[in-house]
């Protein structure tokens, strides 16, 4: 049992460095003890590779190589570093607090939580992900890919509201769809991956470049925002460690189906430890996790399809005439596949490219129906239950997707590219946020250092760069045209 020292008196407590204009203080509870297993902890990692594994690595940077070649696959690593850290200074602040990053940045101004869900909320009505889905079924099935991407969204939909603890469900599917795609890799690497592409692999590092004229800074910061996560899927990281009871996270009660599941108590704002001795050797050993978590999982993995991917639009279709300069590239790859490997490969890409962009679409659903729920119930609806507001933010979104697909705008790379600017948007505005909670909210003893410092004064400075970049060019065009 760990002694939590008394808040009486002139003794200063942690909760004392709490902002609470806006909000309760924090209440003082012990830290758990971490699990004596890595493989314990192993999800929250799995699930944002699985949820990114499609946007960037199955759409936006393949497409990058069909057209330019591999000179800007450098920048995935650079995203994935970049995302790697950021990803790691929400979780620090959630294991230290049991809060999510939002809670934090609304200590600080009440609708800052606000701000970032409706970003998110705006970056996803378009659902560029169910239709890029539904799109790889028409090259299997034939029909229409507005009907089959709206029977996506219902079904998107009903599998969320099913689902007992929404968490589970949702680690499985990632999980499984981690695993097929990984085959997918493995079998290209053997079967549809010439010598000569092999050979010209070494172009990511000696040939790299921008090719900002050939494809506009909107896409390739949309490949740098997406390499991996991107946008409000980073800032999920605190509600998913949450709901996988990371350190403090494990005393917030997580969402459940109202259909299925049993209902369970409101969170509070957090909890906090005092940085006792034994609290600080186990807040080590669940830090050491949570970084070996994500280095293994959402780096590796994200990095990984990036790079066989890219490689495999290479082999396929990059210098291939008449190639078209939309999702439909896809449809060139799995015919070129078709003949050169077999009638069996290029099938068997598409399925795989089908489930992928569909659990991404689903997790994209889930992440900003959390983000927005826990910002809501937080700052604003106070006494209503958590899962009642994510349900209906889940059903919200499935309505206003299907709504923008019925008006006509299906083409799944513009409505990619829509979201991954917003999405940069965002990592440049919490990029701060986040500098400013970890250093002046959390005792000294767990703050950032200087190398994470650095970390995210580099990511302020790259999508802030990106961004303004991006805004010129759009803004160029608007008046030129």
């Amino acid at each position: 049992m760990v002694s939590v020292p008394s808040t009486g008196g002139s003794r200063t407590s942690v909760v004392d460095r709490f902002p609470t204009k806006y909000l309760a203080a924090p209440e003082v509870r012990e830290l758990p003890e971490p699990p004596a297993n890595f493989r314990r902890v192993i999800g929250p990692g799995i699930i944002a590779a699985g949820v990114g594994m499609a946007s960037g690595e199955f759409i936006l940077y393949p497409y990058i190589a069909s057209q330019v070649g591999l000179v800007f696959v450098w920048a995935a690593f650079v995203g994935l570093a970049t995302q790697y850290f950021l990803n790691m200074e929400i979780e620090r602040y959630t294991l230290a607090t049991g809060e999510t990053a939002l809670t934090g940045f609304s200590r600080y101004w009440r609708h800052w939580g606000l701000v970032f869900a409706i970003m998110a909320y705006f970056a996803n009505i378009w659902p560029g992900w169910a239709t890029s889905s539904a799109t790889l079924i028409t090259y299997l099935v034939g029909g229409s890919s507005t009907a089959i991407a709206i029977g996506i969204l219902v079904l998107i939909g009903a599998v969320l509201t099913m689902a007992p603890v929404v968490y589970q469900a949702l680690e499985k599917i990632e999980m499984v769809k981690v695993a097929a795609v990984l085959l997918l890799i493995v079998v290209a690497a053997f079967a549809a991956i010439g010598a000569t592409a092999w050979a010209d692999s070494y172009q990511i590092i000696t040939e790299a470049g921008v090719p900002h004229e050939e494809l506009g800074f909107a896409l390739l910061l949309g490949a740098l925002a997406f390499a991996g996560a991107g946008g409000g899927q980073n800032l999920c990281q605190s509600n998913w460690i949450r709901d996988k009871g990371f350190g403090m996270g494990s005393y917030v009660p997580r969402i459940v189906s109202p259909v299925t599941g049993h209902p369970e108590a409101a969170p509070s704002t957090g909890y906090v430890f005092e940085p006792t001795p034994e609290h600080l050797d186990r807040w080590r050993r669940w830090w050491r996790f949570a970084n070996l978590e994500q280095l293994s999982t959402f780096v590796l993995i994200s990095f990984l399809t990036i790079f066989f991917t890219s490689l495999l639009a290479y082999a396929t279709v990059y210098g291939r005439e008449g190639l078209s300069s939309d999702i439909s590239f896809l449809e060139a790859e799995g015919d070129v596949l078709n003949e050169s490997v077999g009638g069996w490969f290029g099938t068997f890409f598409w399925i795989i490219g089908a489930f992928s962009l569909f659990a991404a679409a689903l997790g994209i659903v889930d992440y900003t129906s959390r983000l927005g729920a826990d910002v809501l119930r937080t700052a604003y609806l106070k006494t209503t239950n958590e899962s009642r507001i994510y349900f209906a933010l889940v059903w919200g979104l499935v309505t206003i997707g299907v709504i923008v697909l019925l008006s006509g705008l299906t083409q799944p790379l513009i409505l990619l590219v829509i979201s991954a600017v917003t999405g940069g948007l965002m990592m440049f505005m919490y990029s701060a946020l986040l500098l400013v909670i970890n250093r002046r909210v959390l005792p000294v003893e767990i703050r950032p250092g200087a190398v994470r410092v650095a970390a995210l004064i580099w990511a302020f400075l790259l999508f802030g760069v990106l961004s303004v970049l991006t805004f010129n060019q759009q803004l160029r065009e608007l008046f030129n045209g």
